[in-house]
């Protein structure tokens, strides 16, 4: 037994979430600040001091690094400078140019210079103060001193110069400097530098020339220069005098050495203007020499009368063994507003949860109120309704994003639906290519785009179709070739498209081989090419795809290449390929059906000699009256405009008109005499004749040979022997059907059939048992037996299967007599037609086609465009006042299609040179005949009357007609004698 269905948990929605859960963080946060803040507050502001002093280590120790590392990445690109190689001064001096852009970048960094193992030496200081002007007796207009020291050799003279240069690097001024020994490889970094192949950093030290406090950064350049940097701690002093955290806080900068190398008050760390020395970091404060002094790791110590909150930590840059920061604060002042700050607190908590209840409720209302628009955009989505609104865009960066991301996705798969659904749409292939590239390169913001198809199954692929600005263009005007799918010759991008399903590239005038006339066309030197190769379900190439984007150089270009672009794009020619393909498949099938139907109406007309070709020229013929009333102006066709789907169905159904035929036996259609079915039975009247003119010989003899008078039996044996050759001959005639039957004629038959010939053999031996069956139906006589010369058997009656009785409510209409008979092939019966060959019930053999045809039409699965083939084809027999078959349609019951397939048939039937039972009419006798078949209500009148106005007739006469049947037409006599013209 199932259980009961377990009761569906209530729901609420966000904004009642986000708003309980906001109060109840809010009471949480409001409690646990009550009850710790009071208790908690001292010990919150020293841990908040650790974490500033880590903060500040960590800023110092990050402006550290940030100005050596510049110049480390300098020193390694200019130590493989050509220049720092170069032996002669005057070609390093290529190296002002890369310096003094260095020195600019670079506002630390006080000078850069270089020194070889001959003992020349090159520097370029920047002269950014009038003070150093002035120290260096510059020129005003002064902006870098380049100090150059030149040995001739170990034991020559030195000559040293300054030269100085403008801020475009021309040369304003030189001095001389007398006397001057200074030799770089005597100096530390030098050394080195010379000993190792990494750079190596001096300790602080104060500079002689600015007096300002900083490094030497060196690295070697080949194996006899070293190039090095002077680099300034100055800005190290204002980082420290930053952050200081009260305002009796003491924070330094120390050396191995201990002294200071960086203060807030920058002027004490340097002890003696003359002898340049840095002061050591204890002089600077107690605290501070209090704190060097302390070995334990105590966050805490006393100095000077005051608790101190200290810090000291280590940094690696600054010199070979890194500096040491301290940082000393006050407790007191640390401290200051730790107790105003408990009750404060307890207050502001208060204060904000009561202020922050409605606040939450109000903001989660607002933040979920973009929330309620997109899921009614979501459904709107799900319903494929792409017209509603865009939602509100949203404060929460998430929701925003997904709110824009669901926008795109609808402008995505509205194009997305819009074009599969135009593409869907589209039944005609060039026109669906057309829209199909126009659509995509409209998509794309393409200028230029070009389809390729591949021809049937072979490599070769071949361009279909060709847009420039939005407009189709001719392909021959553009000379564009077609190219095997492996073909060496082809150019590079098509080559490289048939290697992988998406290519993205820069295509150039050089490059573009056939494709430089689209680029002409544009006025573009170069392109951004996307080419999407066609693939079907069995990822066959079926053509390629190429779009053309005009390359402008701008960031617009690089946005219309984005992934998601081409990957649209890949989907919306996917979708594309999928049409295209359909359609291929749909008119090799339309090939394939048509084929077949003309197969089968060649069987048709091959079946039987005598109608060979009808089911070709009835076509012929009914699509040039179609084609006539499509173009007639005259109110009874103006309504007349077939479709493309609808001109397909006519040519179906004429193909087709007569394939009920494949059903009607051909001895009856070819019955050429009244007695023929298999043979012409004539054969055997014949004999019977033949026999009653032996017999007539025998009575000739018996009675002679019984001494009758000669004389008198001659003559009585010539006239009975005259009197049945006249018997057969008409008999004969009459078995030809070629004219009417009068009845004196049928009378003189029934004399002719009541004479009487002797049988002496049993007709039921040698036949099969089927007539043996049919034989049975009378006793069979004793032998000899005297039977009629023209006889009508039991067995000549074929009797009809109960499933060929037509029900009078078939579904189908059909409203045809029934002969009780299939057969009747009695000879009195046949030789008595009045009018040509066939008996009723063979008349109704052949009428039956058009029973066959409408059934074998009806079981067709047609789709829905060619559904009403079965009526068009099924309805040539009908007469317009109702008397025709199989259905006694009348004119207003027929669609024209149906009236025009009945003009046809007769027409063709009256002119056709390969019947048995008839000759070929000529034009005006078969034109006559239908004109009084039109005055009778047979056929359409409005349709003959366009079949003679716009001569038709004569149109077929000379395509299809022995010109021996083409004679003088009166077309104002035919359309008095059709009644149409008075």
């Amino acid at each position: 037994m199932p259980s009961a269905p377990r009761p569906e948990k209530r729901r609420f929605p966000l904004h009642v979430h986000i708003s309980v859960m906001f109060t109840l963080l809010l009471l949480l946060t409001g409690v646990v600040l009550g009850v710790f803040n009071y208790r908690q507050t001292t010990q919150i502001i020293l841990s908040s001091s650790e974490k500033l002093f880590n903060r500040i280590e960590q800023t110092v120790r990050l402006d550290l690094y940030d100005t050596y590392e510049p110049i480390r990445h300098l020193l390694g690109l200019l130590a493989d400078y050509p220049a720092t190689r170069m032996p002669q001064m005057s070609q390093r001096l290529a190296l002002l140019g890369p310096f003094s852009q260095a020195l600019r970048d670079n506002p630390n960094l006080a000078s850069l210079y270089l020194g070889d193992r001959d003992g020349n030496f090159l520097m370029v200081r920047s002269l950014r103060t009038e003070a150093s002007k002035n120290a260096l007796k510059a020129p005003a207009d002064a902006l870098y001193e380049v100090w150059t020291v030149e040995r001739a050799d170990d034991a020559g003279s030195v000559h040293s110069q300054s030269a100085f240069y403008d801020q475009a690097l021309t040369l304003i001024g030189r001095q001389d400097h007398l006397g001057e020994d200074y030799d770089p490889r005597s100096r530390g970094w030098f050394r080195s530098a010379m000993d190792t192949t990494e750079q190596i950093t001096t300790e602080p030290y104060v500079f002689f020339s600015s007096r300002n406090i900083g490094t030497t950064l060196a690295r070697r350049s080949g194996e006899r220069a070293v190039i090095g940097a002077d680099l300034t701690l100055a800005a190290l002093s204002q980082t420290l005098a930053k952050h200081k955290v009260t305002t009796g806080t003491e924070i330094a900068l120390i050396d191995p050495q201990g002294n200071a190398v960086g203060y807030p008050d920058s002027e004490r760390l340097v002890t003696d203007s003359q002898s340049a020395h840095l002061i050591k970091a204890r002089d600077l404060h107690p605290a501070i020499a209090a704190a060097l002094d302390n070995d334990s790791d105590m966050p805490r110590l006393e100095a000077a009368g005051r608790q101190w909150i200290v810090s000291r930590s280590h940094i690696q840059e600054g010199g070979p063994e890194g500096l040491q920061l301290a940082l000393l604060v006050p407790e007191d002042e640390l401290l200051a507003d730790a107790y105003r700050l408990r009750w404060q607190g307890a207050l502001i908590t208060l204060a904000t949860l009561l202020l922050c209840l409605p606040l939450g409720w109000l903001t989660s209302r607002i933040l979920v109120k973009p929330l309620r628009g997109l899921v009614r955009e979501a459904d709107a989505i799900r319903s494929f309704n792409f017209s509603y609104p865009v939602s509100r865009r949203s404060p929460v960066l998430e929701v925003d994003q997904l709110g824009v991301s669901m926008a795109r996705m609808k402008e995505t798969l509205a194009s997305f639906f819009e074009i599969t659904a135009s593409l869907r749409a589209e039944t005609r292939f060039a026109p669906l290519l057309e829209r199909m590239l126009f659509e995509t390169v409209k998509i794309a913001q393409a200028q230029a785009g070009l389809i390729y198809l591949r021809e049937n199954d072979g490599e070769q692929i071949k361009p279909y179709g060709l847009v420039i600005n939005g407009t189709p263009r001719d392909l021959q005007a553009f000379a564009l070739q077609g190219y095997a799918l492996d073909a060496s010759d082809s150019p590079q991008w098509f080559r490289e498209l048939g290697a992988t399903q998406t290519l993205v590239s820069s295509l150039g005038f050089e490059q573009a081989a056939d494709l430089r006339s689209v680029l002409l066309a544009l006025d573009a030197p170069r392109v951004h090419l996307i080419g999407i190769r066609l693939c079907n379900r069995h990822q066959e190439t079926v053509g390629a795809l190429v779009l053309l984007i005009t390359d402008t150089g701008t960031e617009a270009d690089l946005e219309k290449l984005q992934p998601d672009r081409i990957a649209f794009l890949q989907a919306v020619s996917g979708t594309a390929t999928v049409s295209i393909e359909s359609q291929r498949l749909q008119a090799r099938q339309k090939q394939l059906l048509d084929s077949f139907i003309q197969l089968l109406a060649g069987a048709i007309d091959a079946k039987s000699p005598y109608t060979g070709g009808h089911c070709q020229r009835v076509p012929a013929l009914t699509l040039m009256l179609a084609q006539a009333a499509a173009a007639s102006q005259a109110p009874a066709f103006e309504g007349y405009k077939p479709t493309e789907d609808e001109w397909e169905a006519l040519h179906i159904a004429a193909w087709l008109h007569d394939c009920g035929k494949v059903t009607t036996p051909e001895y009856v259609v070819d019955k050429a005499t009244k007695l023929e079915t298999l043979n012409d039975r004539i054969h055997e009247i014949r004999t019977r004749f033949e026999v009653l003119k032996r017999d007539a010989w025998v009575d000739y003899w018996q009675a002679l040979a019984t001494g009758g008078e000669a004389a008198l039996l001659a003559q009585r044996r010539d006239t009975a022997l005259a009197a049945i050759d006249d018997d057969f001959a008409f008999v004969a005639r009459c078995n030809l059907g070629s004219e009417a039957m009068a009845d004196t004629d049928l009378q003189r038959l029934q004399r002719i059939a009541k004479r009487t010939w002797t049988r002496t053999l049993d007709d039921h031996l040698g036949v099969s048992w089927e007539e043996n069956r049919r034989q049975a139906r009378v006793p069979a006589p004793t032998l000899p037996v005297a039977e009629p010369l023209l006889a009508d058997k039991p067995e000549h009656l074929f009797e009809r299967h109960p499933a060929e009785l037509i029900p009078a409510d078939n579904p189908w209409g059909f409203q045809l007599d029934v002969p009780t008979w299939k057969y009747n092939r009695g000879e009195l019966y046949n030789l008595s037609i009045t009018r040509g060959t066939l008996t009723r019930e063979e008349r109704y053999v052949i009428n039956h086609h058009m029973v066959q045809t409408i059934l074998m039409l009806s079981q067709l699965p047609f789709p829905s465009h060619l559904e009403n083939v079965a009526e068009i084809a099924g309805g040539h027999h009908e007469k317009m006042d109702g008397t025709g078959y199989p259905k006694r349609l009348k004119r207003e019951q027929m669609s024209l299609p149906a009236r025009m397939m009945a003009i046809a048939d007769i027409f063709e039937a009256l002119t056709a040179a390969d019947r048995p039972y008839k000759k070929a009419k000529k034009l005006s006798e078969a034109l006559g005949i239908m004109a009084t078949m039109c005055r009778d209500a047979h056929i359409d009148p409005e349709l003959f009357g366009l079949f003679i106005d716009e001569r038709i007739y004569l149109h077929y006469a000379e395509a299809f007609l022995d010109p021996r049947q083409i004679d003088e037409i009166d077309p104002d006599n035919l359309l008095a004698k059709a009644g149409l013209k008075a």
